[in-house]
């Protein structure tokens, strides 16, 4: 049993990018499916399909030397330590190039969505 679904699913996705998998297999919850959708929507993984089993996301990378379309994932709030922003405060990631995905009271989003429409929650993770 997994007590952080979220640090597990960035972990399984970090792995597979490090052994240059292109298929990761995740167990189905509501929020790893609204990661996927963010994820494929910001074009950082080619697609995912949820099965009875649960979700198989598919890996994207670019050019011969398969380098990774991730190169860091960080999980910045934490069971232990819930870190929390309102709109005007929520951090940039390599000014812009990266995402930081919130849970806001609309559901997940990216830091650009919460911006434009002036939410603030808690910050689950950046990815670059």
């Amino acid at each position: 049993m997994v007590n952080d679904t979220i640090s597990d699913m960035l972990t399984r996705i970090r792995n597979a990018n490090l052994v240059k998998s292109q298929n990761v297999f995740l167990p189905l919850t509501r929020i790893s499916q609204q990661l996927c959708q963010i994820l494929q929507k910001e074009g950082f993984i080619h697609s995912y399909q949820i099965t009875p089993s649960g979700i198989m996301i598919r890996l994207k990378y670019i050019g011969r030397e398969k380098k990774p379309c991730i190169t860091n994932l960080r999980r910045i709030s934490k069971p232990g330590l819930r870190i929390y922003t309102n709109y005007k405060e929520i951090p940039l990631i390599l000014n812009g190039m990266g995402i930081v995905i919130l849970s806001t009271p609309k559901g997940l989003m990216t830091d650009r969505d919460a911006r434009n429409k002036k939410l603030g929650g808690e910050i689950l993770c950046s990815l670059w």
